[in-house]
């Protein structure tokens, strides 16, 4: 072989090899380690027979028990003692979206299925219907974002099992249709949902009332803050890049949601750069009104700035399903999937850190809440955080650094 041609072959050689290097760390990984429970899940199809849905399209109406009332697939994540079965899989989570509507009669195709192939068979933690762990754990109720699953943020859920917590969820679905509608009417039926699971939770025997969190991301966020305002059994509430952020006319809009007078702690991530170009694009119906988080002056807020993370980047599911393409497209300045990948991690750490804190009142999280983000481990350039504390009437307001609960 003549010797510029075998030079060319191997330099071809090895850029397939980098390019393939790169395409293998490249895709979402869940950094964490969990914690110290095995982590089990219960699959629960049950429905809220106080409110009615449409039956899916092609049904008989006369194969479900609960057929005409609002169907509520609901994942419970939980701590276990420990099980030697085969954890889900991405591709078993997948598989549950097909049954969302109709539980005796799965849909034909699930979109997640597809979109998620190339994932199929990498484990997570939980294992279906694990032996309860001894004792009694605070409840964490997490909503998805706008017409997600239930299992959006599967790593996330079975991380704070993991950590002795029991997590909820079920889909996001508006008031008679499988998607959600970007309404009130769309908020008001998610945080009703939230409440619902709340008062499900009161059935499981190793759930701890008194002590509940409601965790979201995007649209899910919106709904936290409306099922907050109205229902008292809710002690903290953790929203990333929540859409009360964005969608603050519709906040303003519900008279009895005055996120000025609530004093539930919260933790809020916010997603990287927006531009003021970008923000102009929010000029419109629905995403004027009062700043939430301006507003929130009663209660503690941790506000924590995800400096290299897109909006996207706060659901591992849907990072599993989106290509390097798509990444590209989201992409927040130069921080690569390695970077989305860390910082993810750090997003649930805080996340469970936050809770312990202020469901457990554990010493060692508040401490950690005091800590800056680099005297934590935070990379450079990856988080920016602070802490203002819940005034006291007539205090005047401020923001400072952390200093935790």
């Amino acid at each position: 072989m003549h010797p510029k041609i075998l030079v060319a072959l191997l330099a071809l050689c090895v850029c397939f090899n980098s390019i393939s290097a790169v395409a293998q760390t490249s895709s979402f990984q869940f950094l964490e380690k969990p914690g110290p429970y095995p982590v089990g899940l219960k699959v629960v199809n049950q429905y809220d027979h106080s409110r009615s849905f449409p039956s899916a399209p092609g049904s008989s109406g006369t194969s479900s028990a609960g057929h005409g009332d609002r169907p509520l697939q609901t994942l419970i994540w939980y701590p276990s003692s420990g099980s030697a079965a085969r954890p889900m899989t991405v591709g078993d989570y997948a598989r549950l979206a097909a049954m969302e509507i109709r539980f005796d009669i799965p849909a034909a195709a699930s979109k997640w299925a597809a979109l998620l192939m190339g994932s199929s068979n990498v484990p997570l933690w939980a294992v279906r219907d694990a032996p309860l762990a001894t004792g009694h754990f605070p409840v964490v109720i997490y909503a998805p974002s706008d017409s997600s699953v239930a299992w959006e943020n599967a790593d996330l859920c079975e991380y704070l099992a993991s950590h002795g917590y029991v997590v909820l969820a079920s889909p996001s679905m508006g008031a008679s249709t499988r998607d959600m509608t970007d309404d009130l009417p769309g908020i008001d039926t998610q945080a009703r949902d939230i409440s619902f699971l709340i008062s499900y939770a009161k059935t499981l025997p190793d759930a701890d009332l008194s002590k509940v969190a409601v965790a979201a991301w995007s649209w899910g966020g919106i709904s936290s803050l409306f099922a907050a305002a109205r229902d008292p059994r809710i002690d903290a509430l953790v929203a990333m890049d929540g859409s009360m952020r964005y969608y603050p006319g519709l906040v303003q809009r519900a008279a009895d949601v005055r996120p000025d007078r609530m004093t539930l702690p919260l933790l809020f991530f916010t997603r990287g750069y927006l531009s003021l170009e970008d923000w102009d694009g929010f000029n419109e119906d629905g995403k004027l009104g009062p700043n939430v988080l301006n507003q929130w002056i009663h209660g503690d807020l941790l506000a924590v700035h995800m400096l290299g993370m897109s909006h996207p980047e706060f659901s591992s599911m849907i990072e599993r399903k989106h290509d390097t393409k798509r990444f590209a497209k989201n992409q927040t300045a130069d921080y690569d999937r390695d970077d989305a990948n860390t910082s993810y991690a750090w997003v649930v750490r805080y996340t469970v850190n936050f809770l312990d804190a202020y469901l457990k009142h554990d010493a060692a999280a508040a401490a950690f809440l005091k800590r800056t983000p680099a005297e934590n481990g935070v990379p450079r350039h990856f988080m920016a955080a602070s802490f203002r504390p819940a005034q006291k009437s007539g205090s005047p307001s401020g923001t400072g650094t952390v200093s935790g609960p």
